[in-house]
């Protein structure tokens, strides 16, 4: 494995020919949640049944945490004590009406380090999955709903509805798009009901889902894994 600063963000690499990132397989890049360590998504290159060719890029969010947060990091900040105060409630955390402070400045900065992926491991767009888990998937959604970028998957675990009226306008430019959804029926982070509209919309808008809801929480399981192994074999195959 690699560490590489690839413009704005570091990532790590892996994977390919030569498990470090080698040859000119396609790419698969995945951003971790928030509070997660910069490596918190690395075993998935692992644990995922996919092509040796395929590299796995694995970026570092942007800013860094408190120390109760050891060495966790985050795309942009989250009100923890609304976050604590609306689970201990049982509310529903619905963020579809919310644009977070950040959340551009994140998407700048994804956006360049897809650049320079790009460049540098010689890849190009349509053999490019982006996605990730949490956090790292509304960021990795909200820039290709927003981007000119043609890539060959969005894969979006455990995310959710962002900016309901700015996403959902922009959502048939992306007809067609390859997207793979899994989400808890339990997660009591960002709620299920939430995730399932969102894969609607996407729906409705043609693009094309590949959804596995699964009986468990805020997490990434063994159905996860083997739908999202399918997946980026079939989209970089």
């Amino acid at each position: 494995m690699n560490l590489i600063d690839f413009g704005p963000l570091r990532a790590r690499v892996t994977g390919g020919t030569d498990g470090r990132g080698g040859g000119n397989g396609p790419v698969v890049v995945l951003c971790h949640g928030f509070g997660a360590p910069s490596d918190d998504l690395v075993p998935l290159s692992g644990a995922l049944s996919v092509p040796r060719a395929v590299r796995f890029v694995f970026p570092e969010a942007p800013l860094g945490l408190p120390p109760e947060y050891f060495d966790g990091r985050a795309w942009w900040p989250i009100d923890m004590l609304k976050l604590q105060t609306a689970l201990a409630s049982g509310a529903i955390r619905d963020l579809s009406h919310e644009v977070p402070e950040g959340l551009a400045s994140a998407t700048e900065k994804l956006d360049g380090f897809l650049t320079e992926i790009e460049a540098r491991l010689g890849v190009s767009s349509d053999k490019l999955v982006l996605g990730g888990f949490s956090q790292g998937a509304m960021v990795s959604t909200n820039l290709i709903l927003r981007g000119q970028r043609r890539i060959a998957g969005l894969v979006i675990m455990s995310g959710t509805l962002l900016a309901e009226h700015e996403w959902t306008p922009l959502m048939p430019s992306r007809v067609g798009l390859p997207v793979f959804m899994s989400h808890g029926r339990y997660d009591p982070i960002l709620p299920f009901e939430l995730a399932e509209d969102l894969k609607t919309r996407f729906d409705k808008a043609g693009l094309k889902v590949e959804w596995v809801p699964f009986n468990g929480q805020h997490e990434i399981p063994r159905p996860a894994l083997a739908g999202l192994s399918a997946f980026i074999s079939a989209q970089t195959g």
